[in-house]
């Protein structure tokens, strides 16, 4: 079994990822002796639905166990309201697992009111693969964990959409036009790592543009993908930039295009640079590494930088490029960006071997350079 890097929080907690992701098995490994109520179990899930207060009778009765583990909390959202009582009249902890927040919202639950923690779980990383770790692997068919283990991966791939339609989607009754949903999703792929554009997708997939914006926010809400939004400094309304598209494994992005062969050389930057978002969304939600990530772009300007990542008033600047050979043109977007308030380091991530430091102190760094500074806390100076 691989160690994942997330530590045991000490006090109640929120566990969010997407199925398959390994929230359950990482919960049992760290908390083996925990009172289980698992809600994809169909005769407990009813009996609580129609009675949430049998909640506390089943966990009171053997409090002594110190945690208790509730799977797909978001399947009954009104059992917070027993879980906020019993964080605030014992002494027991509870860990809350859910590959969906989106319920939890729509009902107005406060997420116990700030007495449980939120922490996330994503697919693999290289440190957690260790040896595994195949970066063409990884960009082919994603590390999601219910996938990495499995030795065909092309038909679990799809399983796994499907499967996202089928229980997370229809089941949970999070959109009302599945048909439209199931002709958006890709469409939206195309989008990954780049500007998305609501009338446009809309317009593909037959639906509105309103449609298409509660449809993202449901693979949000889904953990499914995200959006990163520009870095507004001093900026006006009218200049703020559109956000980028990700989702959070290349190996759906592949699935829902239709695309099960080797990783061709048009898909691989969108890939790469969507591979090293993931990672930097893990260690932010999982080591603390830095608070808030966005992509720079000036106004009236092509020129971009992939990912500006802030720590305090100081701030790191890294482009993606996937080239496995380094030139000057790849630092077009990290020469723009130099005096930038608070930047600390400029950083090109690029799909070469070798590390190089330019003259004006810009990091040239392979994917082992990259990876080695993200466990050790070293992308600062």
């Amino acid at each position: 079994m691989l160690n994942r890097i997330l530590e045991l929080p000490k006090r109640s907690f929120f566990l969010f990822g997407i199925r398959g992701s390994g929230k359950s098995t990482w919960v049992r490994q760290v908390l083996p002796t925990a009172i289980y109520i698992d809600l994809l179990d169909e005769p407990r899930y009813l009996e609580l639905l129609t009675d949430p207060g049998l909640f506390r009778l089943a966990v009171q009765s053997d409090s002594d166990r110190g945690w208790v583990v509730v799977d797909e909390v978001q399947r009954i959202p009104n059992l917070l309201n027993e879980i906020h009582r019993l964080i605030s009249t014992s002494d027991l902890k509870f860990a809350l697992l859910g590959s969906s927040a989106r319920k939890l919202k729509t009902h107005s639950s406060n997420l116990l009111a700030g007495r449980a923690s939120q922490r996330f779980m994503y697919p693999f990383t290289p440190e957690e693969l260790g040896a595994e770790f195949d970066l063409e692997q990884v960009l082919q068919y994603g590390s999601i964990p219910v996938v990495w283990r499995e030795e065909d991966r092309h038909d679990v791939l799809k399983s796994y959409v499907n499967l996202y339609l089928r229980e997370e989607i229809r089941m949970e009754a999070l959109v009302r036009n599945l048909p439209g949903f199931a002709r958006f999703l890709p469409i939206v792929a195309l989008f990954h790592a780049q500007s998305i554009n609501f009338t446009s997708i809309g317009r593909d997939s037959h639906v509105p543009a309103s449609t298409v914006k509660g449809f993202v926010e449901v693979l949000e809400d889904t953990l499914i993908a995200s959006r990163l939004s520009g870095y507004e400094a001093r900026l006006r309304v009218r200049e703020r930039r559109n956000p980028k598209f990700y989702f959070v494994d290349p190996g759906l992005v592949r699935t829902l295009k239709g695309h099960f062969g080797p990783v061709g050389i048009e898909e691989r930057g969108a890939l790469f640079e969507g591979w090293i978002y993931t990672l930097l969304l893990t260690y932010r939600d999982t080591r603390n590494l830095f608070e808030r990530i966005h992509y720079w772009a000036p106004m009236n300007s092509r020129t971009e930088v992939d990912f500006l990542i802030h720590r305090g008033t100081e701030c790191v600047a890294i482009e993606v490029k996937s080239s496995k050979i380094f030139n000057q043109r790849l630092l077009t977007g990290l020469n723009a960006i130099d005096g930038l308030d608070g930047l600390v380091r400029r950083v090109l991530v690029y799909g070469g071997d070798f590390d190089y430091r330019t003259d004006d102190g810009i990091d040239i760094w392979s994917v082992r350079r990259f990876l080695e500074a993200l466990s050790n806390d070293q992308l600062w100076l």
